[in-house]
């Protein structure tokens, strides 16, 4: 017999302050004001590389996308040869320095601990213990960032407001976005989240799990509330517990944690330079990437015991894929240790498709002074203190100082990644 959903008491959850702010268009923004521009009328793309017909729009102005129809994700060829058009290469150093910046004006508002960096172009700020300081709610505060972020950097945004971080990322996402700003609460949850349908509008649902939500007979946030708990724990495991309670409204994490400091894993994802048919070649870039990451958990003396392999097929063969995870006996910051786990999950899962996407992860974090010898492996601490001795070059001399051997073949994408910023070309 199947139990029934427990009741949500709104009253035993923490019900804080936290703003969700979206910088509008922000690398276009950017590269406008860059130029004298305003950004909100002028007609400006941002581009990966503007010597490439092919290359990808990463930013276009609003202008652009109303009058032109240009957005991100449109190519560079497709757009018209007019001369209001301004067409600019990615600036993405000026980019992380001007986002910085931004952050040290939330510094005025809240707190260091009280901000959580989501991404270059946005931001959790939790004002709870701010409000009696500025005189006014947390609407209040929105309204004055808002116009600071105007005056200071000519930057539009938009802030939601929430109890947690998921609410006020729903917010942003689906009111505060049309309005500039908006406040949801836990007696919204009802009237607010549960009509949003497609489910991927729901903040943590891709197009995958939204596929499979559809196939059980969910389609709203409504459907999913409503949904047996035990048999969203049974398909989904922690993940549908998860969803069931983000359906109610509920989210109990913390800000700060998995991006600024004292994160909770280290990870690296790419969507491949082009698709890779043969498994050798995405072998190559996994041993790739489980160096950057190794080397992320190293900067940081620390090391992990779980490793986690994520594989994207080729929307050519109709896009899935797989994300596993393994645990091992002693934390680890070894490159070759990490790589070893990611061969067996790949070998376990992978079904001889074109891969266009990778993520790697180490989690499951403790100090790196923590490990263990092991008597059966002496030249573990050589391996360790190799990996330090490398990094330490690549610091002094830039990251393309060393490579492994597979960066200069013809699967390896080291060698480009290592003259990028963000991803795209420093300028």
């Amino acid at each position: 017999m199947e139990m029934e959903n427990p009741e949500i008491d709104y009253r035993l959850f923490p019900d804080r302050r936290v703003l969700c702010v979206d910088m509008k268009s922000f690398y276009a923004s950017c590269a406008a004001i860059l130029r004298g521009l305003d950004p909100m009328t002028c007609h400006l793309a941002v581009v990966a590389d503007t010597n490439r017909r092919g290359s990808v729009v990463l930013a276009a102005s609003p202008a652009m996308k109303k009058d032109y129809g240009i957005r991100t994700g449109s190519r560079l060829f497709e757009i018209p040869n007019e001369p209001d058009i301004v067409i600019v290469s990615a600036q993405m150093s000026t980019y992380l320095e001007i986002s910085a910046e931004v952050t040290r004006l939330f510094h005025k508002y809240v707190p260091k601990e009280a901000i959580h960096t989501y991404s270059v172009d946005e931001s959790f700020l939790e004002v709870s213990g701010s409000e009696r300081m500025f005189g006014g709610g947390a609407r209040e505060i929105a309204q004055m960032i808002l116009e600071e972020l105007e005056d200071t950097f000519h930057l539009k945004a938009a802030i939601g407001i929430g109890p947690n971080m998921l609410m006020a990322k729903l917010c942003l996402d689906l009111e505060a976005k049309k309005k500039g700003v908006a406040e949801w609460e836990y007696k919204d949850v009802e009237k607010k989240l549960w009509p949003v349908s497609p489910l991927r509008e729901m903040w943590g649902i891709g197009p995958r799990l939204e596929r499979r939500l559809n196939r059980m007979g969910i389609t709203t946030v409504g459907q999913l509330a409503k949904y047996p708990l035990e048999r969203l724990e049974k398909t989904f495991g922690v993940m549908g517990n998860q969803l069931f309670y983000h359906a109610h409204g509920v989210d109990l994490s913390e800000l700060g944690a998995p991006i600024i400091q004292g994160q909770i894993s280290y990870g690296k994802s790419q969507i491949l330079l082009r698709d890779y048919h043969d498994p050798t070649h995405v072998k190559h870039v996994m041993l790739e990437m489980c160096e950057e990451v190794a080397r992320r958990a190293r900067n940081n003396d620390k090391a992990g015991k779980t490793i986690s392999l994520g594989i994207g097929y080729s929307k050519t063969e109709g896009g899935g894929g797989f994300h596993r995870s393994r645990s091992i006996d002693q934390p680890t910051n070894v490159t070759m240790d990490i790589y070893a786990v990611c061969l067996q999950l790949f070998k376990e899962f992978f079904e001889e498709k074109t891969v266009r996407s990778i993520s790697i992860s180490l989690s499951n974090i403790s100090e790196d002074s923590s490990i263990q010898l092991d008597l059966f492996d002496s030249n573990r601490t050589r391996k360790r203190e190799l990996g330090y001795v490398m990094d330490a070059i690549r610091d002094k001399y830039g990251s393309d100082a060393l490579l492994r051997a597979v960066s200069y073949t013809e699967a390896g994408t080291a060698l480009h990644r290592s003259k990028l910023v963000g991803g795209h070309f420093a300028e």
